[in-house]
């Protein structure tokens, strides 16, 4: 029988998953030339990674100090935030986090009772991920040509900083632009749930807001709806 995740086996996939996803997030949005990007398999899915070294380091690291801040119960949510030419927001992809349950150091190589087991946990991310992949049908195409852009943007809780900039090290975080956060959406923002699991040691859900002025140009482009499959 399949022993349960430990609370590092935990960190670890549910950080690999978001890698996965933030690569997936700017193909399927077309942040990038599809060119850039190579078709894996990933969780018994197709999923896709980019092939620019420069841009792979970025997520990498990204998602790197992300980890750090989960193992300490900081994070509350990791955003991609997709951005147009001006620098505003038109869609935020959002990894809610939260810890379930509170693991000494050094129990935290052992296999947590009534968690969920790897197997089962990739099954859950082949949903998230077959979700991510068809998510044009439910936000419309989006055309940023050369012009678009996007960020990480991390969320920790009760406003800490950073845990690693309490060291000598420099923080890898530097303060987002307000209207890059979830807390610099407008009320007329429509938000989406993807999936949710929740591991029995950490919980996670993925949603998408579609911003204020992303609807703003779509009402404006088409006065009889956003013309999306239902």
């Amino acid at each position: 029988m399949e022993p349960p995740l430990t609370f590092n086996q935990a960190i670890k996939g549910i950080c690999e998953f978001i890698e996965v996803a933030i690569h997936t997030i700017l193909y399927v949005r077309h942040v990038y030339p599809a060119e850039l990007f190579v078709r894996r398999k990933k969780y018994d899915t197709p999923v896709f990674q980019s092939r620019h070294p420069t841009l792979n380091e970025y997520i990498a690291g990204a998602v790197k100090a992300v980890a750090d801040e989960i193992s300490v119960g900081n994070v509350e949510k990791l955003v991609v935030v997709i951005k147009d030419k001006h620098d505003v927001a038109l869609e935020r992809f959002v990894f809610s986090v939260q810890n379930m349950i509170a693991v000494e150091s050094y129990n935290k190589d052992t296999s947590v009772q009534d968690a969920m087991t790897p197997s089962a946990l990739g099954r859950y991310f082949r949903a998230f991920m077959i979700k991510l992949c068809t998510i044009e049908a439910t936000l419309g195409q989006l055309s940023l040509g050369d012009d678009g852009s996007f960020a990480i943007v991390i969320e920790l809780q009760d406003d800490q900083a950073p845990s690693v900039a309490r060291g000598k090290d420099p923080p890898p975080w530097i303060p987002a632009s307000t209207p890059h956060t979830t807390r610099g959406a407008s009320d007329k923002a429509e938000l989406h749930m993807v999936r949710t699991v929740d591991t029995g040691i950490i919980s996670l859900s993925l949603s998408i807001q579609e911003s204020e002025a992303k609807l703003a140009v779509e009402s404006k482009h088409d006065g009889k709806g956003k013309g999306r499959a239902g």
